[in-house]
């Protein structure tokens, strides 16, 4: 595989490059990376380009190959990374999903400030991981017969409502109100529910986490009033997806497309980008599990909020329990959207891998509180830094395919991080700057030490610069619950 050089690379503006379709005769698109300089001298080190130049190979690919500030490389696309092929012809591929199908983020206010409660941080992580159960292979307290499982993936985060395990107003703060209606939970493999049976309201593990967290600063206080987001004022942020279920739906379908590329006479340089065309019978069975998947993760997200509402109850009483949804978006999906392209409005499968929808104002399917705001971005950073609430713009759909970053992205691998980090003494020194960290074992703590991801205040400057989304407030964590 040629490697990207930084020579190779064009600069458009101060915030994007693009790696031109010179660089290799089967490149179909240009290669594009939304990142400021310094943070593309980091990118170049790893195979992230590589990666993206084979994305812009790919039959049906439209416009440009992309990668947002926080790419890093991963399996077949880079995470971060985001393309969009040709309605219904064009191809769909697992590797620009993901294997945690509808990994996502969702945040949780509350009427609480943090001065006032600062006292009962470290007993409120406490509880919390004692609510919500976390680690590899982790099971929680609902147990799925079949029935309920098919019911789960067919209609997502309302099957925790109508179970006892949510809030109906939820729906309306959940991208697609938590719900894809093309999901058919015959595509979904017995091995996959098998493994999801009892994953419900778990968290699992890797970069996974419940994090308690305040509001430490507005930057933008109209938008800001929309999303109900005050200074001080105490949030939950939840990162997590479709667990076991998700995985084995990647790589069900993985192996079937690529026993099926020979039919469809495609040629890849990685076959880890496995793909086939959406509209073929293989590719429709991919897109209506991988709807499924994400079906589960939108319904376990909505059962964890229940769990965090139920310790937060136990800490601070029943009158604060009811923590209100502000908003929970996808990063690892492929969705049927529209765009210009070309002078014609024209629709695409978007594949966003580690990357976010960020909507500007007035798209439709915005709550009505937040049309003239846009659509709210959550953006995670490392347990010991901050994470940000951002809103999406009208000018992402011309960019990225209204796509945004979607965290900090890694700089270290898991093994570079546990040689670098002694997690106890991590622990001691968060502890100390008032962070509480509850987790299963000091591994997942050094694997996801500060250390281990880029600055995400120069990712978050990255996109606000360039316009796709911007910033509305920064988050300060105080707990954190990881397995």
């Amino acid at each position: 595989m040629k490697k990207v050089k930084k020579s190779d690379i064009n600069k458009l503006k101060d915030y994007l490059w693009e790696i031109p379709m010179s660089f290799r005769d089967d490149m179909k698109v240009p290669a594009r990376a939304l990142a400021v300089e310094s943070l593309l001298d980091d990118i170049i080190e790893d195979r992230s380009l590589s990666q993206l130049v084979n994305v812009a190979t790919l039959p049906g690919i439209q416009k440009a190959s992309l990668v947002m500030p926080d790419v890093h490389e991963g399996y077949g696309f880079p995470i971060g990374g985001v393309a969009a092929t040709r309605y219904p012809d064009g191809v769909i591929s697992p590797g620009g999903i993901g294997y945690d199908i509808n990994c996502g983020v969702r945040l949780l206010t509350s009427t609480l400030k943090i001065d006032d409660v600062r006292d009962k941080i470290e007993a409120l992580s406490k509880e919390m991981y004692a609510q919500i159960p976390s680690g590899m292979g982790k099971g929680g307290h609902i147990i799925l017969s079949e029935e309920q499982m098919n019911h789960v993936l067919t209609t997502g985060a309302e099957w925790a409502i109508e179970n006892g395990y949510g809030i109906h107003e939820d729906l309306t703060y959940i991208e697609n109100k938590g719900k894809l209606m093309e999901a058919d939970s015959s595509m979904v493999s017995e091995m996959a529910k098998k493994r999801g049976t009892d994953q419900l309201g778990t968290i699992g593990s890797g970069n996974h986490f419940v994090e308690v967290d305040y509001i430490d600063k507005i930057y933008d206080e109209d938008i800001a009033k929309a999303y109900g987001l005050e200074n001080r004022q105490m949030v939950v942020l939840i990162h997590t997806g479709s667990r076991g279920l998700g995985h084995q739906v990647a790589t069900d379908h993985i192996r079937i497309m690529m026993n099926a590329m020979a039919k469809y006479d495609i040629k890849l340089k990685d076959r880890e980008l496995a793909c086939v065309p959406f509209n073929s019978k293989e590719g429709q069975n991919y897109f209506k599990a991988m709807c499924a998947a994400a079906n589960y993760a939108w319904c376990n997200r909505e059962v964890i909020s229940w769990e965090a509402r139920k310790a937060w109850g136990t800490i601070f009483g029943e009158a604060e329990a009811n923590l209100k949804l502000l908003y929970d978006v996808a990063h690892n999906i492929a969705k049927i959207e529209t765009y210009t392209i070309s002078g014609k409005q024209q629709k695409v499968i978007v594949h966003r891998k580690g990357a976010t929808r960020a909507f500007g104002p007035g798209f439709e399917e915005l709550p009505q509180a937040y049309k003239n705001a846009g659509q709210p971005v959550i953006i995670p950073g490392s347990m010991g830094t901050c994470s940000y609430v951002l809103a999406g713009t009208e000018k992402s759909k011309d960019i990225t395919f209204g796509s945004c970053c979607h965290g900090a992205g890694r700089r270290l691998s898991r093994t570079a991080a546990k040689k670098e980090v002694n997690a106890p003494v991590l622990k001691e020194k968060l502890k100390e700057r008032g962070i509480y960290i509850q987790s299963g074992s000091f591994k997942g703590i050094a694997e996801e030490a500060p250390i281990a991801y880029k600055d995400v205040n120069l990712v978050v400057e990255t996109v606000h610069a360039s316009g796709v989304a911007k910033k509305v407030a920064k988050l300060k964590p105080v707990a954190v619950i990881k397995g």
